[in-house]
């Protein structure tokens, strides 16, 4: 029996806090689609609209965020970030309360709590990176990644049973109510943090909004990692709302029902990021996410394939469980070489810019694929979202040649 490393009082506290809003999230997974089809009764198109212009706006918003969270304490950034999830999710059961719940609302629910988000994690990046040993990112990164996956197989089915309990907005409300302990838990953390020194001119500039992306994009690995990302996590968010009308509406699935398809298979996450560790000592990080990466794109094809009853839910269980395990190998593998590779002065403007352009893309192809499932159906779109990722190992980085120098350097700043 091998002991857990420790990593400390303050990380201990930012774990916590971590893992409250993650089973808040989990238990609250999809409310929104959720609400707008069962509460408002709205179609493919709408769900699609309602996931993709959240994103975008919020994303679009989000984009002078990355350059101001750089330059300032990054745990009152994170603090404000909760607080604001928190008074934007809690108006929701508010105005379902008073009778006034609209689309428009939803909406804007979605573009605060987007670019709140991306704020968020820039910031909890950027202080990790600064919190932990560079010999340690991994062991981190991997227990944030078992957060979130044990928290996605137990608050799913959790929520479906309080919405048909409960009501509808119930799981929203709890997701609100994580958001403010998160908060806290930043908050007791405690400790000093230096306010980071800005180089160059005093006042933002036009070129500080582009550094994050100047740095991804001239980095040899890094650049088709990026790519590949973006294009994977849009292709499988895409089809998000739609199987949600697929499912809820033209098979019938009841809402635990759906929450139990899509919670069991997590299990598959926490054991990949649980493998990730050893995996990279063994076989290093280069192979780990060429390998985890590819195998990501070979089962959302599957869901094509979906039908109602028992049978429908088995095999919702097995594509995801195969497709949560590889995700679950590959992002703190992925997270870990991201912060290795990026130096202390622009990590929130790297985060930044990396979460910016991956919700521009699943707004772009939620979208898309919301006006192609309205011209065809749901389950076309969905069948050619999964035809789509099976090309993308292509995207993946065939040689590990991004410069030791770049390690060197982030080991010296940390």
């Amino acid at each position: 029996m091998t002991r857990r490393r420790g990593l400390g009082r303050q990380f201990g506290w930012l774990w916590a806090a971590f893992a409250v809003s993650s089973y808040g999230t989990g238990f609250g997974f999809g409310a929104l689609p959720l609400i707008a089809v069962l509460v408002l009764h709205s179609g493919p198109a709408q769900v699609a609209a309602l996931a993709a212009a959240g994103r975008a706006v919020g994303a679009l918003v989000a984009v002078p965020l990355g350059p101001w969270v750089e330059f300032r304490r990054k745990r009152p950034v994170m603090v404000a970030m909760d607080l604001i999830r928190f008074a934007a999710l809690l108006s929701v059961p508010a105005a379902f309360a008073l009778g006034r719940l609209g689309f428009a609302q939803l909406l804007l629910v979605s573009v605060a709590t987007a670019a709140a988000d991306i704020a968020f994690k820039a910031a909890g990046g950027a202080y990790l990176k600064a919190l932990v040993a560079p010999q340690d990112l991994l062991i981190a990164n991997s227990r944030f990644e078992s957060t979130t996956w044990t928290a996605t197989v137990v608050g799913p089915p959790l929520g479906g049973a309080a919405i048909g309990l409960f009501g509808p907005v119930t799981t929203v409300l709890a997701d609100a109510v994580s958001y403010l302990l998160s908060a806290l838990g930043i908050r007791a953390i405690g400790g000093t943090e230096p306010r980071p020194a800005r180089t160059g001119a005093p006042r933002l500039r036009a070129g500080d909004l582009l550094t994050g992306w100047r740095h991804i994009l001239t980095h040899p690995t890094l650049r088709p990692l990026f790519f590949n990302s973006i294009v994977v996590n849009g292709l499988i968010m895409a089809t998000e709302p739609l199987l949600a009308v697929l499912l809820l509406g033209r098979l019938g699935f009841t809402p635990w029902q759906y929450g139990l398809a899509f919670a069991a298979p997590c299990v598959g996450g926490l054991i990949g990021s649980r493998l990730a560790r050893p995996l990279v000592a063994r076989f290093g990080q280069h192979k780990v996410l060429l390998t985890a990466g590819a195998l990501r794109a070979c089962w959302s094809v599957g869901l094509a394939f979906v039908g109602p009853g028992v049978p429908g839910i088995v095999l919702i269980i097995a594509v995801q469980l195969g497709l949560v395990t590889s995700c679950g190998l590959f992002a703190p593998v992925l997270a870990t070489y991201r912060l290795d590779h990026t130096g202390a002065d622009r990590v929130a403007r790297t985060l930044s810019a990396w979460s910016v352009s991956s919700s521009a893309a699943i707004a772009a192809l939620t979208a898309v694929w919301g006006l192609l499932a309205t011209l065809t159906g749901p389950r076309t779109a969905i069948a050619a979202a999964g035809v789509l990722l099976l090309a993308t190992p292509l995207l993946l980085p065939r040689r590990e040649n991004a410069p030791q120098k770049a390690r060197e350097q982030a080991a010296s700043l940390t």
